[in-house]
C-alpha cells in the first residue's frame, strides 16, 4: 500500500467516525457511558475476531507476549478516550466536543517529539494548526462557556493522541493488523462492562432502544474504522495520520445536518476549507520534497 493509498484510507475511517458521533448522541438518551462502550466494543471485537484468526494462520512471524502486550496498551489508551468522550457528552455542547476532540492533532506531533524524539516533516506544524483552525470555523468559531464535560473531551483527545501514536509504533513493520485490532477491543469491552456493571445502572429496554446505534458504532466504527485507521497507519506517519482522522469533525458536520438537521454555519464552509486544505499540504508538501531532492 503506498502512502497515498493509506492515507485514503484513514481519510474514509474520519468518514465512519464522522457519522459515529450522531450514533454516540443518541445512544445517550437510553443507557450510561460505560455500557455503550463496553458493548460497542465487544461487538467490534466479535466482528473482528474470525479475520484476525485467518491473519494468525498466515503471519509470518510469531505472536509474542510482548507484542499481546503492546496491543493491549494500545487497548488501554482506547478504553480511556472512549470512556472519556461518553462521559463528556454528557453534559458539553456538540459545539465544543467537536472542536475539543481535534484536540489530538497537535497532540499527537508533540507526543511524538517528546517520547520518541522524531520531529515530524515541517508541515505537519502548520497543518495540524490549519486543521485546529479549521475545526473551530466548523464549530462556529466560539466556545461556550467550559462545562465538566469539555474537560473530559480534552482528556479524550489526549487518550486519543496516545492511541493514534502507540498503534503508529507497534504497526511499524507489523503484519499483524488485525490481531491489534481485536486485542485492543477485547480489552476495551470487558473493562468498560467491569466497570458498568459496578456503578452504572442498565434495563434491557435501554439496549433495545440503543440497539440500532450499538449496531453502527460497535460493527462498523469500531469493527471496521478502527480496523481501517490500524491498516492505514501501516504506511504512514502518527502525525500525517492524525491530520486525516482529524477531518472526522467536518464528516461529524455534515451527518449531523444529513440526519438530524442540523446547519453549517457560514463560517463552517470556511472551517471545511482549511481541513482540506490541511490534508493537501501533509499529502503534497512531503511528496514534492522528496521528488526536489531525488532530482
Amino acid at each position: 500500500m503506498t502512502r497515498i493509498q493509506a492515507n485514503l484510507v484513514l481519510l474514509l475511517t474520519a468518514a465512519i467516525w464522522g457519522a459515529a458521533f450522531v450514533s454516540q448522541n443518541l445512544a445517550m438518551n437510553s443507557m450510561g457511558p460505560l455500557w455503550f462502550v463496553g458493548i460497542r466494543f465487544i461487538i467490534g471485537f466479535l466482528v473482528v475476531l474470525p479475520f484476525a484468526i485467518r491473519e494468525h494462520g498466515r503471519a509470518k512471524t510469531p505472536l509474542t507476549p510482548r507484542s499481546m502486550m503492546a496491543y493491549a496498551l494500545c487497548g488501554l489508551a482506547l478504553l480511556a478516550g472512549a470512556i472519556a468522550q461518553q462521559i463528556g457528552m454528557l453534559t458539553t455542547t456538540v459545539t465544543n466536543a467537536s472542536f475539543l476532540t481535534g484536540l489530538y492533532v497537535i497532540i499527537v506531533p508533540v507526543l511524538s517529539v517528546i517520547f520518541l524524539r522524531r520531529l515530524p516533516h515541517w508541515i505537519v506544524w502548520p497543518a495540524a494548526l490549519l486543521a485546529l483552525t479549521g475545526i473551530f470555523y466548523l464549530s462556529g468559531g466560539k466556545l461556550s462557556a467550559l462545562v465538566v464535560g469539555d474537560f473530559w473531551i480534552i482528556l479524550c483527545a489526549a487518550f486519543f493522541g496516545t492511541q493514534v501514536l502507540l498503534v503508529g509504533i507497534f504497526m511499524s513493520g507489523s503484519d499483524r493488523p488485525l490481531t491489534l485490532s481485536a486485542v485492543q477491543f477485547l480489552v476495551t469491552g470487558v473493562i468498560a462492562l467491569i466497570i458498568a456493571a459496578a456503578i452504572e445502572p442498565i434495563s434491557w429496554d435501554g439496549i433495545v432502544e440503543a440497539a440500532p446505534h450499538l449496531l453502527y458504532s460497535g460493527i462498523v466504527s469500531s469493527g471496521i474504522a478502527y480496523t481501517l485507521q490500524v491498516v492505514g497507519q501501516r504506511w504512514t506517519t502518527a502525525p500525517q495520520a492524525a491530520i486525516f482522522l482529524a477531518s472526522e469533525s467536518l464528516f461529524g458536520a455534515f451527518f449531523g445536518a444529513l440526519i438530524l438537521g442540523e446547519r453549517i454555519p457560514v463560517l463552517g464552509y470556511l472551517g471545511c476549507a482549511l481541513i482540506f486544505l490541511a490534508m493537501l499540504l501533509v499529502e503534497l508538501v512531503p511528496e514534492l520534497t522528496k521528488r526536489r531532492r531525488a532530482n
